[in-house]
């Protein structure tokens, strides 16, 4: 019986020649992530079970990005906390205030995330990787100092959901339409604990930046993780940001997958997910007119450069609604500098929009966007449970860049393509 793309990489880490669904494996790390708000966590269990040294200093990552800028004390000393741990074990790959970045944009970025690769991080939204074949997930704070010590991590392996995608894009439709619409048709819950592995001819439409948004939202379908293969677009991004050696997994022919999913990218529609819960998606058209009274764009899921390149060329020559306020959060110091010398922050800055120095911000309801009761977002983050933004009756609507941008002209809810 055949493996899937999940399968292999889970074999290979744990010394096994196979491994089944359901089997409990112990496997090893290539990368260990905490950031401000888990890693302290981590920390204190680390320390608490008298621990003194990290299994390798070169394979652990501690990003500041939640709550950064700190916005108050408490944030400050959780930044302390994790600060003063990195520095005394000498980890190599800690970014501060100032070469931060969110840290699923991060990673990718700098390099430290490979396909074959196993990589565990203390946030849900860990499965972000998978866009580059590697098998990631979200772990709990004590996982992450377990495996800050030993490298090491058990897992159950997963059964997989195959999901084959057709066609290519349309004009201002993107990845996150296609990860909206896919947790549309099988619900919150509808891959938990699964593998969504992407195949099929139109995965090599998508863009990279569409395969991290698509990858990012797995957790949404209760999905253990996402995963797509290696192809030349994959090696081309990581062309010049590492040095390493990796080695790309395929799935086999006769691969078992719990089932299989179709979607036709030519037919795809811009697409939103309602408050309060992902998989509550319209069409834009369905919804359109809806009043609002601020968007976001930004977050590990759409802050990449093509997000802000997207949302520039729909707010070019037009002003963000009066009444509306349009926070613009770059998922990257590289990235803020790409916007700099290709003028797309003076378009933001032109349209009345304020743009932030990367952080993870109002996604979780923590600062440079907070909602008061009764108030309504359209976000590019990738949740929108009750009270994620702020107040328990306040609104988010997840939608895509050029959505976020034409309704922030429009001063509700909007189709791009009719504004």
């Amino acid at each position: 019986m055949g493996m899937t793309m999940t399968q292999k990489i889970l074999a290979k880490h744990a010394g096994l020649p196979t491994v089944e669904v359901g089997q409990l494996i112990e496997a090893k790390l290539d990368l260990v992530l905490g950031n401000d708000i888990t890693a302290p966590v981590a920390i204190s269990q680390f320390e608490k079970a008298g621990l003194t040294q990290v299994f390798d200093k070169d394979k652990i990552a501690i990003v500041l990005d939640h709550y950064t800028p700190c916005k108050d004390i408490k944030a400050a000393q959780l930044c302390k906390t994790a600060r003063d741990f990195a520095h005394k074990h000498n980890i190599t790959h800690f970014f501060d205030v100032g070469r931060v970045g969110v840290e699923h944009a991060l990673l990718p970025e700098q390099g430290l995330a490979l396909p074959g690769e196993v990589i565990i991080g203390a946030d849900s939204h860990t499965c972000t990787y998978g866009a580059l074949g590697a098998f990631s997930t979200g772990i709990g704070s004590t996982d992450m100092a377990a495996g800050m010590a030993t490298g090491l991590s058990w897992f159950k392996v997963p059964p997989a959901i195959k999901v084959v995608l057709k066609g290519k894009l349309q004009p201002y439709v993107s990845g996150k339409d296609v990860i909206l619409h896919l947790i549309g048709m099988i619900g919150v819950d509808g891959a938990l604990y699964q593998s969504l592995e992407f195949a099929g001819e139109g995965v090599s439409a998508l863009t990279m930046d569409d395969r991290f948004t698509i990858a990012n939202m797995a957790i949404e379908a209760g999905a253990k993780n996402g995963i797509f293969p290696v192809d030349d677009k994959t090696l081309a991004y990581l062309e010049g940001r590492t040095d390493r050696k990796f080695e790309a997994v395929e799935a086999d022919p006769d691969a078992v997958y719990e089932r299989e999913i179709v979607i036709d990218l030519n037919t795809l529609q811009s697409t939103v997910a309602m408050p309060h819960l992902p998989s509550n998606t319209k069409t834009v058209s369905e919804v359109a007119g809806m009043p609002i009274d601020q968007v976001v764009i930004g977050s590990c899921t759409n802050g990449r450069i093509s997000d802000m390149r997207a949302a520039a060329e729909i707010l070019k020559g037009r002003k963000v609604a009066d009444g509306i306020r349009c926070i613009v959060l770059p998922a990257t110091e590289e990235i803020v500098q790409q916007m700099i010398d290709e003028g797309i922050f003076q378009t933001f800055l032109a349209a009345g929009a304020a743009v932030s120095t990367p952080t993870c911000g109002p996604c979780l309801g923590g600062h440079m966007g907070c909602m008061c009761e009764g108030e309504r977002c359209v976000s590019t983050t990738n949740r929108n449970f009750v009270g994620r933004m702020g107040h328990v009756t306040s609104e988010v609507i997840l939608a895509s860049p050029t959505v976020a941008a034409a309704s922030a002209v429009a001063g509700c809810v909007a189709d791009p393509a009719k504004l």
